[in-house]
């Protein structure tokens, strides 16, 4: 996955820092014995942990102490300040290092040997139909747990960091090493059997048994179904041009790319968050792109008026064309629109949003309902199957309502809930759900989940790429959107993953 490569800064830690430089849950940067780490006090210890984030390289020293972990500021990943354990959106651990008091100084040595867990107890076998965020996730944290049984992650390709696949892929900036989540041989040594060559066709709840075209049964004690969910495809005269495409996949991703490097207009329709992150990195290899959308703002439904606002602007700044109100009635070598206007087009992409891949679940017999049905637990209505991630339509932990959530970071940690839940340590699945998106040089991290809101505070000036948007039905918060305020949002988090809503309206005032 994407990362950059840590600066050496601040103090030596091996040379030692006085005790009374380490203030209560605030990390302090430094380095030891070549590498950067982050120096934590806590509750009475004090923790030494390598000081880059394994997702995308975020800077821990930035991020927040939560009791025993430590959240990183760019993408709300967290560790355990004791193991290095990791919590999605990162999918492996950091380095945890030996800290020794010396009279009044603190001193980083070697990197510890954090001891491999006990062998888990568990079914003797785990078949993941779906190898996106939350199957992965769900495979690596069956190991990362000490599972020792056999494991099968059926997918349509390799796990990849789908994220990228709309932005720094698709613009060119990320190199190819950054997509793969874990390469073959990661996954052979693992002992996690990945097919992605032979899909699953059907499911036999009774039975807990997957069949896949081949004819190949595979039977397991446990099943997960991660089967995410597929780009919807407009009816349209012409939607199946070759020079049509939809965005989900890394083969999609790659289509583009090949596309645009002889294209020269491209029209986008739908201004998602996908179909405009499809924009900006268009754009950001030189072609012309224009979006079409029947709205007449951009996620106005869903970040508000203002925070769309200021999306269109930074785009329209960086040359795109916006088409709002309006909806395309055909594709040729151009798209008509259905106010008589023709925009010529080499590159078309459909961004219009997604549908649950539910089919295996209602063949089965399973409860689905706009996704499939599960518990708090993300047990589905079938004994022994479990489901999550963008298939998954679970309770929210504040109405107890079902909802699906179509994030990456949301899939993956279900995924390891998931894991959790299948090796003895039950528990409710009650994250506070998160995702980015990147416009240009505009970054929103968006915290919670606001089916509907009926206010909106403005906090800060988004001109300035200074600002948190809070979402309110009636008085109580629902999300907050952050703009430049990373440290803000990780506190949001906190307060809501607490049900702290006192502390919440403190920190939104």
């Amino acid at each position: 996955m994407g990362g950059q490569e840590t600066k050496l800064e601040g103090p030596d830690l091996a040379q030692g820092v006085p005790l009374a430089d380490l203030q209560e849950g605030r990390p302090l940067a430094g380095h030891a014995h070549g590498e950067a780490v982050v120096l934590v006090r806590h509750g009475g210890e004090i923790s030494a942990v390598g000081a880059t984030c394994t997702h995308y390289g975020g800077p821990l020293a930035e991020g927040l102490v939560v009791g025993e972990t430590i959240h990183c500021p760019w993408h709300h990943a967290c560790f355990d300040l004791r193991t290095g354990a990791n919590h999605a959106p990162a999918l492996a651990p950091i380095a945890c290092w030996t800290v020794e008091r010396r009279g009044d100084h603190v001193h980083v040595l070697g990197k510890k040997d954090v001891p491999r867990p006990a062998a888990a107890s568990g079914p003797a076998r785990v078949a993941i139909a779906g190898a996106g965020a939350a199957g992965a996730a769900c495979a690596l944290a069956l190991r990362d747990r000490g599972y020792r049984g056999a494991i099968t992650l059926l997918g349509t390709e390799p796990p990849v960091d789908r994220p990228n696949l709309s932005k720094d892929y698709l613009a060119g900036t990320a190199p190819e090493e950054w997509i793969p989540l874990r390469g073959d041989d990661d996954w052979r040594a693992l002992e996690v059997e990945l097919v992605t060559d032979d899909p699953v066709t059907a499911l036999d709840a009774g039975a807990r048994r997957l069949t896949l075209a081949s004819g190949r049964a595979v039977a397991a004690e446990a099943i997960v179904l991660a089967t995410g969910a597929e780009p919807v495809r407009l009816p349209l005269p012409g939607a199946d041009r070759p020079h049509v495409h939809l965005l989900r996949s890394l083969a999609d991703s790659r289509a583009i790319i090949a596309a645009a490097s002889t294209a020269r207009r491209a029209v986008v329709i739908g201004a998602s968050f996908i179909g405009l992150e499809v924009a900006a990195s268009l754009r950001a290899r030189g072609l012309d792109v224009a979006v079409v959308a029947p709205e007449k703002i951009p996620l106005a439904a869903i970040m508000g008026e203002d925070l769309g606002r200021a999306v269109r602007a930074v785009h329209e700044a960086h040359g795109t064309r916006f088409h709002l109100g309006v909806k395309p009635t055909a594709i040729d070598d151009a798209v008509t629109l259905d106010d008589g206007q023709r925009l010529p087009a080499d590159l078309v992409v459909m961004g219009v949003g997604v549908r649950p891949r539910t089919a295996l679940a209602e063949r089965a017999g399973l409860r689905v309902e706009r996704g499939i049905l599960v518990d708090d637990h993300l047990r589905t209505s079938a004994a022994g199957i479990w489901a999550c991630g963008d298939v998954a339509r679970f309770p929210d932990a504040r109405t107890g309502q079902p909802i699906r959530i179509e994030h990456w970071a949301v899939a993956a940690r279900q995924g390891q809930a998931v894991a959790r839940n299948l090796l003895g340590s039950p528990a409710p699945y009650h994250d506070v759900p998160f995702f980015w998106s990147i416009h240009h040089e505009l970054t929103i991290n968006y915290i919670g989940h606001a089916e509907h809101f009926d206010s909106i505070q403005l906090l800060g000036d988004l001109d300035a790429r200074d600002a948190a948007v809070v979402y309110r039905l009636g008085s109580v918060v629902q999300a907050v959107a952050t703009i430049g305020r990373d440290h803000l949002g990780l506190e949001v988090e906190a307060a809501m993953e607490r049900g702290d809503n006192a502390t919440l309206e403190l920190i939104l005032r």
